[in-house]
């Protein structure tokens, strides 16, 4: 049984509708795959690669049983009290408890996080290098670190980390990144990346929605992974990006409203 730790679990979301852009999964086609619920979350393929959203902002690679996740940010409220901005310190706590869930449902072989472990050297407290030293013993898998622009202070930790790398048809990288010349084998890898914390802006009358998402950009051959963490902002990526909303537990494929206007001209 993996070990768990004392953290009091994160209150709830609220409840609200998205709108009308929210397609359902059936109606979706992509030319890199269809996607379909099965196994932990909403199955997606790229190539010869294939992939499931997961509703905790992971996503799961079955062939190898690896968990990718990115920009937790631990430490984040620390580094924010040190700078005379009040936050409460039990951020972490809704970040830490649904991984350990998260590992424990699905059971991976490897644990990769695409960077940011960490907020910065103010936020590493005493309790914290415990909890992160001891964080494959508590996930139950190994964990690769690839090492993003706040994971400095990680260096100490003993987790294994390294630069962007290829798995696979995947190049995994923090920031986006281009995979090495392929040309002499006609080939092009599927960068996956963190660093961007994307997000989709939605509208619904008057009300204003921020969701974090899956985020595809089929001419740039990459991926982006929401935030894993709970003290994250996010950023809009852009109209170049299809995208899937991580909404009230589920993965929900959306198109922009740019994109659906576009059709119904074209269908007039």
């Amino acid at each position: 049984m993996t070990p768990r730790l004392s953290f009091d679990q994160h209150p709830e979301d609220a409840r609200f509708e998205l709108g009308t852009h929210l397609l359902n999964s059936e109606s979706i086609r992509s030319r890199h795959g269809e996607p379909r619920r099965e196994g932990f979350g909403l199955s997606w393929s790229w190539e010869q690669e294939r992939f499931e959203f997961l509703a905790e902002k992971a996503l799961w690679r079955p062939e190898g049983r690896e968990l990718l996740i990115a920009d937790l940010h631990l430490g984040k409220a620390e580094v924010f009290q040190a700078h005379g901005i009040p936050l409460p310190s039990d951020g972490d706590r809704g970040t830490l408890n649904p991984l350990l869930d998260l590992c424990a449902r699905v059971q991976p072989k490897t644990l990769i996080i695409l960077g940011d472990l960490v907020h910065g050297p103010l936020g590493l407290t005493a309790s914290l290098r415990e909890t992160l030293a001891a964080l494959p013993e508590l996930t139950g898998c190994p964990i690769t670190l690839v090492s993003g622009n706040h994971d400095r202070p990680c260096r100490t930790l003993g987790l294994v980390q390294q630069s962007s790398y290829r798995l696979g048809e995947l190049w995994l990288s923090h920031e986006p990144d281009h995979s090495p010349d392929l040309s002499g084998q006609n080939a092009r890898l599927l960068n996956i990346c963190g660093h961007i914390h994307p997000v989709a802006n939605l509208s619904s009358g008057s009300d204003r929605f921020r969701l974090p998402c899956f985020a595809y950009n089929a001419s740039e051959h990459r991926l982006l992974i929401p935030a894993f963490g709970e003290l994250t902002g996010g950023h809009e990526c852009g109209q170049l990006y299809r995208k899937w909303l991580v909404a009230e537990g589920t993965i929900v494929p959306w198109q922009n409203p740019e994109s659906r206007a576009r059709k119904k001209r074209l269908v007039r």
